[in-house]
């Protein structure tokens, strides 16, 4: 399903992607983004990092 641009800003603008990631995958601040442990795979160093911008 595509949506279009208007409507991805305004999710974005109302909420920070990484408030929704937070809620399946644990997350911490590092630097200006967010990292985690992958929830595609198994690991244990976490590699999987999320940007609100």
């Amino acid at each position: 399903m595509k949506f279009p641009p208007s409507v991805l800003e305004e999710i974005k603008a109302r909420l920070p992607v990484s408030a929704v990631v937070g809620k399946r995958v644990r997350l911490a601040k590092a630097g200006r983004e967010w990292k985690g442990l992958s929830p595609f795979n198994a690991e244990k160093t976490p590699s999987f990092f999320v940007n609100d911008q």
